[in-house]
């Protein structure tokens, strides 16, 4: 099979007309840490996740608030922690540590020290997308780019600076955080298959 080219970049009004494209599978949300061991077989079992995390923006400068929301996907169910509810349990972070579960993610770099103030775990198993794309020639970065570059589509990022500590998250919030680790996933995914 011949290797797919890819554009090495996209200007902003070809993104532009690209479709929109949202995560289209069941999006569980959990926020009481007992109900978290449920759904651990399930992704214990998956060779590759999407991941991402949502922090609720701070406009102080110097100051940071800690991880509010942990996501992994598969291609058709996304899972959100709300770790400002349940904490990161050892049986959670050892997801992040397992080195046989591979995690895909954009810009993972900050995700993981965020995680890290929630508990102190070694991580292993984890694909920067941003370094990845570089083997396909594709010079573009940013999650945007690269869905529109691989996918042929392009993803909202309209809800990122919403707060993520919100007592209920929105719709529109849950669609964003399922889409973001379901387009990582989808996109390394496509990269592996088409080449």
């Amino acid at each position: 099979m011949k290797n797919k080219k890819y554009a090495e970049n996209i200007s902003p009004e070809e993104l532009n007309e690209l479709p929109l494209i949202q995560f289209p599978g069941e999006i569980i949300l959990i926020d009481e840490p007992e109900d978290i061991k449920q759904h651990l077989p399930y992704l214990e079992s998956q060779p590759i996740l999407g991941f991402d995390t949502e922090t609720r923006p701070s406009f102080r400068k110097g100051r940071r608030n800690k991880v509010a929301l942990l996501q992994l996907s598969t291609a058709d169910q996304a899972f959100l922690f709300r770790l400002n509810h349940t904490g990161l349990p050892d049986n959670l972070a050892a997801i992040l540590a397992n080195e046989e579960i591979t995690k895909v993610g954009a810009a993972i770099k900050d995700d993981i020290i965020g995680l890290q103030e929630h508990y102190d775990f070694e991580p292993a198993g984890f694909i920067e997308l941003q370094d990845f794309v570089k083997k396909f020639n594709i010079e573009s970065n940013g999650l945007k780019k690269l869905s529109g570059i691989v996918l042929d589509h392009r993803i909202s990022k309209s809800q990122r600076v919403t707060n993520w500590e919100n007592a209920e998250l929105t719709e529109p919030q849950l669609i964003y955080a399922a889409t973001d680790a379901w387009v990582c996933y989808e996109i390394y995914h496509r990269l592996l298959t088409t080449n």
